[in-house]
């Protein structure tokens, strides 16, 4: 038996996810970060890894506020709480084996499911709206709107007149924002802001309908004041380009139409079998549990709370984190659930556009400046909660201590067992059955070279090597970065592969390595499942076949794969590293700075959407790149992994004999990585790589440089760096670019060699 190690926590017992990144979520999350709940794991599944604060997004279209002032980092506030973040949008919900369903990834266990996916317009339900009209909500998807709609309203010669559906509050606000800011940028550029025009529609007898008389005066003035043509009692029946009918037959004309009403729950949740009310809304009794399967719970505007029904506003949706989260902790742990009654008034402090609100809350009303202030402050103070987290110390971990989980007699022997003194040697292997179960679903492709692979086991595989055909060997193997064990497997295959496509081989089959921190069963399984299903995916994707692997277990988890590839027999075919020649250009195909961003988001440093990128670059395959470079007249090729670009280059240059020049201003780099760097974050293998500096001519001159610790950051699924004839480089570039590689950069030149003992010289 192997010595007793310092457990670094419990394994998962209980999983809680959490599907939707809305206002409820996001105070969960808060609190379970301040209290975690030792053997409960979090999981949040949600499709963008910003979300908007809605009670700043008046603000933000109006231009007081900037992007991130308005938008909670979900995936650093997921790392902030110890949470999984799973950027994946839920599309249906399996009651029996407890698993949600995702659009692009597979499914996810639960053990108890919380939703909070705000509202979807009903736009569908009208004529002609969902291909007309730009509808605000989902608010999490409304940005990217908004500026193609800034950028259209800005671009459109002469005349524009814009409507907005809806008049209460919501939909005035916006209106009163979107005129602000649009007469400000019409002005900047020397147009005229009477050049724009605005109407509002609502089906409603009066504007801001939930709101008292004096408040609905305020707001009909400012309307009027601003030259808002309202139509009060007209719905909206059809949409067609440039106008909308209203329900007595007349065409108003609208050169954009944006959509604030007719919401409802998303389309999706009627293919389950929870209990919806009219509108699709999630019916949940007073401690926010659906009322046909207490295992989920539903907060927000996408919950109808029967006993207490209340306007959608956002107020209720963040004043029910903390319920939410008290109950989720107290059903995970066998505790009574507690009640939750929203309060029957509520304060709303509303915009008018600019540095100006109203302040309703029952029969009150004031408004002024000073009531946009207080506003600000209200707002600033709220965001202030989910963004200014403190940074994490390199290693830190909570403190475990004794779980209280509710488990059954098996599942509490498992726990047991996944927390004792661990075997060492054969006893370490995860079990046979969990691992078939666990890869009896996955669908490697197929190759008649394999004899005997996957699907017919054996104490090893049997592969064919084709007549004429030369094998390629390689390896890597490393332990997860990122807490997504889908996207984890997706890097962990594309890295792998890269060296054989560096060599201008096909890949051909891998035997995958892997290890797995011990738990439940039925954890473990899904965790080798769900990285297995990315590996394969991509291992599938390159017409590679698994052909087999072993799973062990350990205190982190790990995978790596031990890669076949075929080329040519015999002659040039493979492409060396030794193939520079003076005179070449340097292509890199990927952006750089993976690993000061990795480092920099353990430590709560990087900003969710850096990673989001940093991500989408390492899943993307180097294949199409590596076919590419040699049409182009390639000679040499490696892939950036651990050492660097640097290092890389330098185990290109020796070989070679040659020197060659880096131009620090072209390396492309990806988003936050100079950001990172600057503020001292680097990799834990950047001091190893930095000793490579004697290989820059006169490195003292360049230190300063804001790009040169780059040089040294280790990569992760890198791009390929290869040297093509100067000539042809362009060409290759173009290329390259039009498969994808939007990013790939001539980044130097191969020089003739020196008399210096230093190879590489830098410019930029």
């Amino acid at each position: 038996m192997q010595q007793p190690q310092q457990p670094p926590g419990l394994p998962a017992l209980r999983d809680i996810v959490l599907v939707g990144g809305g206002h409820t979520h996001v105070g969960v999350l808060k609190r379970f970060a301040m209290k975690p709940e030792p053997g409960v794991r979090l999981t949040l599944i949600c499709r963008d890894t910003h979300t908007p604060y809605s009670g700043m997004l008046p603000g933000y279209v109006a231009g007081h506020y900037t992007y991130d002032e308005v938008h909670i980092d979900l995936r650093r506030l997921a790392e902030y709480a110890g949470a999984r973040f799973f950027g994946d949008e839920a599309v249906g919900i399996d009651h029996d084996e407890r698993k949600v369903f995702c659009r692009s990834r597979p499914p996810v266990p639960y053990d108890w499911l919380s939703i909070n996916i705000g509202s979807t317009p009903c736009v569908e339900a009208v004529n002609g709206a969902g291909e007309h009209a730009i509808p605000v909500k989902p608010i999490h998807r409304f940005n990217d709107r908004w500026q193609t709609l800034l950028a259209r309203i800005e671009a459109h010669p002469g005349q524009t007149r814009v409507a907005v559906v809806g008049g209460g509050a919501g939909g005035a606000e916006l209106l009163l924002a979107m005129q602000y800011r649009l007469s400000r940028e019409l002005a900047a550029r020397g147009r005229n802001p009477a050049e724009l025009s605005f109407a509002l529609f609502t089906r409603s007898e009066r504007i801001l309908p939930t709101h008292n008389a004096r408040v609905r005066r305020h707001f009909e003035a400012t309307l009027r004041r601003r030259g808002v043509e309202v139509h009060t009692a007209t719905e909206v029946v059809a949409v067609e380009a440039g106008r909308l009918q209203a329900d007595d037959g007349r065409w108003h004309g609208a050169d954009e139409i944006v959509w604030v009403t007719n919401a409802g729950g998303a389309g999706w949740l009627r293919d389950t079998r929870l209990e919806l009310d009219d509108d699709g809304f999630i019916k949940v009794g007073d401690t926010l549990q659906s009322l046909s399967d207490p295992r989920i719970f539903a907060a927000g505007d996408i919950a109808h709370q029967v006993d207490h029904p209340r306007e959608k506003a956002g107020v209720f949706a963040v004043r029910q984190g903390r319920p939410l989260a008290d109950n989720l902790r107290a059903a995970v742990t066998g505790r009574p659930l507690r009640p939750y009654h929203p309060q029957a008034k509520w304060l709303a402090l509303i915009s008018t556009g600019d540095r100006h609100a109203v302040a309703s809350r029952g029969r009150l009303c004031l408004a002024g400046d000073w009531v946009w202030r207080w506003k600000d402050s209200i707002d600033r103070r709220f965001m202030a909660r989910f963004n200014e987290l403190p940074p994490m110390e390199e290693g830190a971990m909570p403190v475990s201590r004794p779980s209280k989980v509710v488990l059954d007699e098996e599942e509490h022997a498992q726990a047991i067992s996944a927390i004792a003194m661990r075997c060492g040697g054969c006893g370490a292997k995860v079990g046979a059955s969990v691992l078939s179960r666990a890869l009896s679903t996955l669908e490697p492709v197929a190759r008649e070279e394999v004899r005997v692979g996957l699907h017919a086991p054996d104490d090893a595989a049997v592969v064919r090597v084709p007549p004429g055909k030369d094998m390629v060997h390689s390896i890597d193997f490393f332990r997860a970065f990122i807490d997504d064990p889908y996207v984890f497997g997706r890097v962990a295959a594309n890295h792998a592969l890269g060296d054989i496509f560096a060599m201008g081989a096909e890949a051909q089959t891998a035997t995958a390595v892997a290890t797995v921190p011990p738990g439940l069963e039925a954890k473990v399984e899904d965790t080798v499942y769900q990285m297995m299903y990315g590996a394969v995916e991509v291992l599938n994707q390159a017409d590679c076949a698994l052909v087999g692997g072993h799973t062990g277990e350990g205190s982190e988890l790990a995978l790596g794969f031990a890669v076949n590839g075929l080329i040519d027999a015999g002659g040039d075919s493979a492409l060396t590293k030794g193939g520079l020649r003076p005179g070449q250009a340097l292509i890199l195909t990927k952006p750089i700075g993976t690993g000061t961003l990795f480092a920099a988001h353990a430590r709560l440093g990087a900003r969710g959407r850096w990673i989001d990128a940093a991500l989408a670059s390492m899943c993307q395959s180097s294949r199409q790149a590596a076919s590419c470079l040699r049409e182009h007249g390639a000679t040499a090729c490696t892939d950036l992994t651990g050492f660097g670009l640097l290092g890389h280059l330098v185990e290109m240059t020796r070989p070679s004999g040659v020197d060659a020049e880096l131009d620090l201003a072209a390396l492309p780099l990806l988003e936050g990585a100079e950001e990172t760097v600057a503020a001292g974050i680097l990799s834990s293998l950047q001091p190893a790589n930095v000793r490579l500096r004697r290989a820059i001519r006169d490195p003292a001159a360049w230190v300063e440089h804001p790009r040169y610790p780059l040089l040294f950051d280790p990569q992760t699924a890198g791009g390929l760096l290869a040297s093509v004839p100067a000539e042809r480089a362009e060409a290759c570039l173009e290329a390259l670019h039009a498969l994808g590689y939007a990013r790939a950069s001539v980044i130097g030149r191969v020089l003739d060699p020196g008399e210096a003992l230093e190879p590489i010289r830098l410019t930029g």
